[in-house]
Formats: structure tokens, sequence, C-alpha cells
């Protein structure tokens, strides 16, 4: 599932862990998005109770609108949302649901559920709607009376989940002083969904939906937050400013050219424009553009690390990994060294092909996986550096380190067991290559017994 890159392999997809669902086809990371996400999220994570470092918003490369829950403490967000969003706090407030979703255990709860695979925010769209506008037998088989009074239980009781979860939501923004106008605007934005796919709610529906209907919700949350002392509240100009690049960013780098070019024509020349833009002419080989589109917004913030990112990128993907090294060990600096970014600059210094930046690289890369271990393409290039230099067994390592994260648990689990043979037994790295084939042995195992 290999794609243009956000930023080197740092939007490139990574495997998704098996709890994931199988629609959900590649997570997609980015260091400006993740940040966004971070800094957007942060105050509603603070009234839920969690502990803030075990929640993470996830970025999902699916053009559907939605957003879900599968257990654990991340919420994922679908690239299709944030494009349909117009602004950041329409985006906290489906944050907020979900994390209602998260402290409620509602996706634990749902595990035995056949077909509940995971809490979504848009299910009723998709078979559920189909349901409740009569196309049952399509959407869900014909339910024989018995199941019939067994399936209408279970989307009961999730109905129950969904209004717990959007009272929660709705408690959260409250106590982080967030205004809720944006999550009844994205309510609103689901209620047209419904009319787009030819739904229309009629006496009896509700029964059959795994979510309270839309129109239902607004009403009921427009009581809520209009007694908010937070209903008036702007919303944070910096986040707003920034949601509105990320989204030109991700249009720019997820759309066809000629789409982003429709939407972002060159006679706009704002700042997300020319973001979105840059992205358009790299995917279509348009060197001279892109880069003319990055050195516009550097003209307007020469240090903004994200921009200098995305020079080096450009520069480095066509071919000119020299000239990429200024502007991403500037971007690297600027951002004490974030992970994502400090792996596009350990690649273009080994894609340099001069020996004398392998040892920076791998201070680089070094630095980056032990900060965030899940990128395999950091673990892919410090095997190169190992390898190199003749270290085979930390080269075999880091192909496991690399492997494990990309699903690819036979290959793992042989490099893991190479790298054993030479390491020194009982050393840091002896055992974490003895984690992962424990770890690579068990899914394989799993795997064989399912099939």
């Amino acid at each position: 599932m290999h794609m243009p890159r956000l930023s080197a392999l740092l939007l490139a997809p990574l495997a998704l862990l098996a709890s994931v669902p199988a629609a959900a086809q590649s997570i997609l990371r980015d260091a400006e998005t993740e940040a966004l996400f971070r800094d957007m999220s942060r105050p509603i994570i603070a009234q839920t109770g969690l502990d803030p470092k075990n929640v993470d918003v996830v970025l999902v490369n699916d053009p559907s609108v939605n957003a879900f829950v599968v257990g654990g403490q991340a919420v994922y967000v679908n690239s299709g949302l944030i494009n349909e969003a117009d602004n950041a706090n329409e985006v906290q407030g489906v944050v907020a649901h979900e994390l209602g979703h998260v402290v409620g255990g509602h996706a634990v709860l749902n595990q035995g559920a056949k077909g509940a695979t995971n809490i979504s925010l848009l299910s009723l769209l998709l078979g559920a709607a189909a349901a409740a506008a009569g196309g049952g037998e399509a959407a869900m088989g014909v339910l024989m009376a018995g199941q019939q009074a067994a399936m209408g239980k279970f989307l009961s009781y999730n109905r129950a989940q969904e209004a717990s979860a959007d009272a929660a939501g709705a408690s959260y923004l409250s106590k982080a002083g967030i205004t809720g106008k944006g999550s009844l605007e994205f309510f609103k934005k689901l209620q047209n969904l419904e009319f787009r796919h030819g739904y229309r709610p009629a006496d009896g529906d509700e029964f059959y939906s795994t979510h309270p209907m839309t129109g239902d919700r607004i009403a009921t949350l427009t009581d809520t937050y209009q007694d908010d002392p937070a209903w008036n509240r702007p919303s944070d100009p910096k986040i707003e400013a920034r949601f509105t690049r990320v989204k030109a960013k991700l249009f720019g780098f997820l759309a066809e050219p000629r789409d982003t070019l429709r939407v972002y024509p060159p006679t706009d020349n704002s700042v997300p424009a020319h973001y979105a833009r840059a992205y358009a002419y790299h995917k279509d080989s348009q060197l001279d553009r892109a880069t003319a589109e990055a050195d516009a917004l550097l003209q307007t913030a020469p240090d903004d690390p994200y921009f200098l990112e995305l020079k080096g990128q450009i520069l480095l993907e066509a071919g000119k990994p020299t000239e990429a090294l200024a502007p991403l060990r500037r971007a690297t600096e600027l951002t004490a060294n974030q992970p994502l970014i400090a792996t596009l600059f350990g690649h273009a210094l080994i894609a340099t092909e001069d020996r004398k930046n392998f040892a920076e690289a791998q201070t680089v890369l070094r630095a980056a996986v032990a900060r965030d271990r899940e990128n395999p393409f950091a673990w892919y290039q410090l095997g190169v550096i190992y390898a190199n230099q003749g270290d085979m067994p930390r080269a075999r390592l880091a192909s496991a380190e690399q492997q494990v994260l990309s699903g690819r648990m036979e290959e793992a689990l042989a490099s893991a067991r190479a790298a054993q043979l030479g390491l020194p037994e009982g050393s840091p790295d002896w055992l974490r290559a003895q984690d992962i084939e424990f770890q690579a042995r068990a899914e394989v195992e799993r795997t064989r017994k399912r099939k």
C-alpha cells in the first residue's frame, strides 16, 4: 500500500494493528498534523480523567466522513472528516464525542457483538441506515423474528452508548471552555449526508438505527450547548489558522492534482493555497512549480519548520538530496529533532551517498527511533547505515523492527532470530531481538490457527 509521501515515509502508510478495522486502509503520519491534533485535543483530554500521554488522535487515510474508537485510548479520524469540516472547532466536537466512547469503554463492551468492530460516528449512514430506510434485506440480511428481537436489544443499547458519548463530549467541551457550536455544525453536516444518501427518518426508524437519529441528537445538544457559558466563546484563532493549513496540505497530498488546482487555483495566493498546490505540483512531477510554491511559503515565514520540511522533501524526492540538506537540517533544529522530520533529514543524508554524512545520519536516526519507535522508515534507514558499516546483527535487528511494525511477522521472526545470533547474549539489543521473536512467533501462530 505505498503512496506518495507527505513527509518522505513520514506520511507513508503504516500497517495497521489488528485491532483497527479492515476498512481503514492506512494511517497517515505527518509532524505538523500530529502537532495540531495534540494541541487542539489537549484541553479536551484534560477533562476526561485519562492520562494525556496515553491518548492519541490518529489520522486515517479514508475518504469517508467518519471517526471511531476500537478499544484502547486512541481516537481515529478519517481524512474525509477533515476535508468535510469547515473549522477546527467541528473536529474538536467529534474528538470530544469519541473520547466519550473511550471513557465509557463502549468499544470494549461491544467486542462480543458480531459485526460491532468499532464505535463509529457515522455507521447509521451505512448498513443500519439502509435497514431503517427499508433496505434491510440488502444491508443486513433477512432477520428472523428471534434475531430481530436480539438485534433490537443490541441496537437500543448502542443508541444509549451514543447518547452517553454525546453527553460526555458536551461536558468535556464545556469544562475545557470550548464552544459547542462546531459540534452542532458538524451534526448538521451528518444530517445533510443522510439526505444525500437518500435516507429520510420515518416513524419507527429509530429502532433500527445504531445511533439516535441525527435530528434528535441536534435538538438535544442544542439545548445543552446553548445553556453553556462557553457557547459564545470564539474558537482559538491560532488553532483555526493551523487547521486551515493542515486541511489544505492533506487535500493537496491526497487529491488528484487537477482537483487540487480546481479548489486552490493559482489565483489564490493564500498560505493554504500555496501549501496545497506545492503538493499537487510535486505529485505531478513539476519540480519548478512545486519549488516555487514552497519558496512562496518560506517568504511568508522563513523559519517555519513545516515549510522547510516541504522544501527539503521536494528537493530530496526530485533527486537533489544535497540541496535538501540545508532546509531539512534547519527544520530538524527548529523542532528539537521531531522524529518524523529527523527521519526525513536522516534519509537525505544517506541519499547523498557521501560516507562523510553517514555518521550524522546514524545519530539523527537513532535519536528519532528513541523518541518514536513506531516509525518503520526510520528503522529501515538505520538498517542501511548498520549494513554499510558491516554491523549485520544490528542491521537485522533494525529490519526486524521495521517488519514487525509493517505487519510482516514471518520476516520479522527470521530477522530477529538472525540478529540474536550475532549480538552479545543478554545485551539490550539481544533482549530486544528476543522480544520481537516472541511477538512475531505468537502472531504467526495465531494467523496459522485462523486458517
